[in-house]
């Protein structure tokens, strides 16, 4: 039997019976603190990009691009670094459950543009010679980030 993500059920059911998911679930301080971890690199990481793709679209003209665009950039990746392994041991929690939610297919998809995105504009676009496609980029983001925030926020809800 498949789930509607095509992950065979038997991968999901040694994820959820892993040992790292059976602490989770059974530790209030450990999901408390993984679920804390979560949502701090998520905050990290959408609150930097946000402020970042403004002053892209033109917001905050006042403040020099490059050294706030470093400096956000940093932020953003310890929140990513910070996301991304707390949400995967959040999902082992409940594997089964998630995989058969499409808003969780669509998180996941919303995640890998939105990170897709960053990563080509980091490397294909300078915002001074590319001022066009450096703006589409930083809109796209500005759709993208918050769409994942909320889209992950819904899961915790529509799946039971």
């Amino acid at each position: 039997m498949s789930s509607h993500a095509d992950i065979p059920l038997e991968w999901l059911t040694i994820v959820e019976q892993s040992f790292p998911a059976q602490w989770l679930r059974f530790s209030r301080w450990g999901y408390a603190s993984v679920n804390t971890l979560h949502v701090l690199g998520v905050a990290l990481l959408v609150g930097a990009i946000v402020p970042l793709d403004l002053r892209l679209l033109g917001g905050w003209a006042s403040l020099p691009l490059k050294p706030l665009a470093s400096l956000l950039q940093h932020v953003a990746l310890v929140g990513l670094l910070l996301a991304l392994p707390s949400g995967m041991l959040l999902f082992a929690i409940r594997a089964t459950e998630y995989t058969s939610q499409p808003l969780f297919l669509v998180k996941l998809s919303l995640v890998a543009l939105a990170l897709f995105n960053a990563l080509v504009f980091k490397i294909a676009f300078s915002p001074t010679r590319h001022p066009i496609l450096s703006r589409f980029a930083a809109g796209t983001s500005l759709v993208l980030w918050p769409t994942v925030l909320v889209s992950g926020r819904f899961l915790g809800f529509v799946a039971d």
